[in-house]
């Protein structure tokens, strides 16, 4: 069975910064494989590219672009905000603006999104609303190691159940 839409993927892979022999970023080998439904926009898209038509036990490697990834790096998403708006009783939290934070925000309209902290001032925090991989290009190895149908349930909800996916 080869991988196109409406399938359940299952892979290894190992995910460097650059090339073949950049920074580890992550790796699957030696846990759970990474399992999703192809072709439902959940996955970067020239992730599932470079994936369309393998089967199970191909091998593959290739590399993404950071515009093609995550995005390129964007200096106006680095915002500098009152410190002051994360007290809560009249105190900020022990921890919580330190360099490097993920913090959970939620704007004027309820979305909610997350941003890190960059820097920490006396007055004011600098917030950084790229994802934390924008400007890296990617490099992906790995190998297939399944590829089924998903059934109807799993393409109603948009996710893998059972083993390497949701449970409810």
């Amino acid at each position: 069975m080869v991988i196109e839409p409406k399938k359940v993927v299952s892979v290894h892979y190992t995910l460097t910064e650059g090339t073949a022999d950049g920074q580890l970023v992550e790796s699957t080998n030696g846990g759970q494989p990474l399992v999703f439904i192809f072709g439902i926009g959940s996955m970067i898209p020239d992730f599932e590219k470079n994936l369309n038509g393998m089967k199970a036990g191909d091998q593959f490697s290739f590399g993404i672009p950071a515009a093609q990834a995550y995005g390129e790096y964007d200096d106006t998403a680095l915002v500098e905000v009152p410190k002051n708006m994360f007290e809560m009783d009249g105190k900020i939290p022990d921890g919580l603006l330190e360099i490097g934070n993920m913090l959970p925000l939620t704007d004027q309209q309820g979305n909610h999104f997350q941003g890190m902290v960059a820097w920490v001032g006396l007055d004011k925090v600098k917030i950084d609303f790229n994802h934390p991989m924008a400007g890296v290009d990617l490099f992906f190895t790995g190998h297939v190691e399944s590829v089924r149908d998903a059934d109807p349930t799993e393409l109603e909800h948009g996710h893998v159940h059972g083993e390497g996916g949701h449970h409810h």
